[in-house]
């Protein structure tokens, strides 16, 4: 808890331009938010993102064998952060199933381990105040988490989904897009289909996730009844993510339209760039690959991390959203998140502008 915030000299200089019931939920200045990006290192780019008014988010590490090793390391990203930022951050956890329903013990393990944290450790629980999971229902899980004292984001990608959270007690629905980097949804339902479905379906806030990059992209998630954004591959692309391989990054910047495909991923389907490694999911029955379902995950994951660490974007598997094909610079989080706040705002006003009046009745 040493380290100096990242960019935290003083408060935001401008005044939120978007004000809602979501970032007054959270705490934080602007209804934006940096996506779950494991499996690897996303301390620095979460505290990023949270000093410059969004919500940052630090990812699990991957599922190791052992995996109280793996809650060790995930322990170790959360105090990196909380010592970059003294503003909300958020952790993301999947919820991993068996194939027979069973929730996968590193599941288990990652959400006790942030809940005991917090509960041990009070300047980590003022920061660490947001829990996202996703992939599988979070079931019992809803109530430990809001027990804890944590708002409750769940990732959805089916609007059926979406209420039974919702019901379930979840603080916050994140309604995915099939265009989404990394773990797609299985129903393959686009943005612009799924959130009005699923804002007109819930009562609690509800953020899109999947083909946001910029102020636009929440002008329109605002338009659709939507609270907000969380976007991945944009913040991927950024000069705060220096942990990862700057290789990786290069990859998604050179990517144009159709250089993206869906894969069988870890729970369900993802998306990623088409090269060797994705063709060889894709090749099903493709030799070289384990064959205990098990490992086949372990692979898939160890994959992930070797694109992300060694930058090998060949034979090794690079998650990003379709929303790679539009993104050709790298962006400074700082000036990059109240600026997307300021244009989205100066959007819908400038539209509002352009409305007439209605004429009165029996004029």
């Amino acid at each position: 808890m040493n380290s100096e915030p990242l960019g935290s000299a003083g408060p935001v200089a401008d005044a939120a331009p978007i004000s809602n019931r979501w970032t007054r939920l959270v705490g934080v200045r602007h209804p934006i938010v940096q996506e779950g990006l494991g499996p690897f290192r996303t301390p620095r780019l979460a505290a990023a993102v949270s000093n410059a008014g969004g919500l940052g988010t630090v990812s699990m590490p991957g599922m190791p064998e052992d995996i109280e090793s793996g809650a060790r390391t995930f322990r170790e990203h959360i105090e990196e952060c909380a010592g970059l930022t003294d503003r909300p951050f958020a952790v993301n956890i999947p919820v991993g199933v068996d194939a027979a329903g069973r929730v996968l013990p590193f599941t288990d393990v990652y959400i006790r381990m942030v809940l005991e944290l917090r509960r041990s450790d009070s300047e980590i629980a003022r920061r660490l105040t947001v829990m996202t999971t996703s992939a599988g229902f979070p079931g019992d899980y809803v109530a430990m988490i809001k027990d804890g004292g944590m708002v409750h984001q769940h990732k959805v990608g089916a609007t059926r989904q979406a209420v039974k959270a919702a019901e379930a007690g979840v603080d916050v629905v994140l309604a995915a897009g099939f265009e989404m980097g990394g773990h797609a949804p299985a129903a393959k339902v686009h943005t612009y289909v799924l959130v009005p479905s699923v804002t007109e379906a819930v009562d609690v806030p509800v953020l899109l996730t999947g083909g946001a990059r910029d102020g636009r992209g929440l002008a329109a998630a605002l338009a659709m009844g939507a609270d907000g954004v969380a976007m991945g591959t944009r913040f991927i692309t950024s000069r705060d993510n220096s942990d990862w391989h700057p290789a990786y990054v290069q990859a998604l910047l050179d990517a144009t339209e159709g250089d993206d495909v869906a894969f069988d991923g870890v729970y369900g389907p993802c998306r990623g760039l088409r090269n060797a490694a994705s063709e060889q999911l894709l090749a099903h029955g493709a030799s070289g690959l384990p064959e205990d379902p098990v490992e086949m995950v372990r692979w898939k994951i160890e994959s992930m991390q070797r694109a992300q660490t060694t930058g090998d974007t060949t034979d090794s598997l690079v998650m990003t959203g379709q929303v790679a094909s539009a993104i050709t610079d790298l962006i400074d989080v700082a000036e990059f998140v109240p600026g997307m706040a300021r244009e989205a705002a100066e959007i819908l006003r400038r539209l509002a502008s352009s409305v007439a009046a209605p004429e009165p009745v029996g004029a």
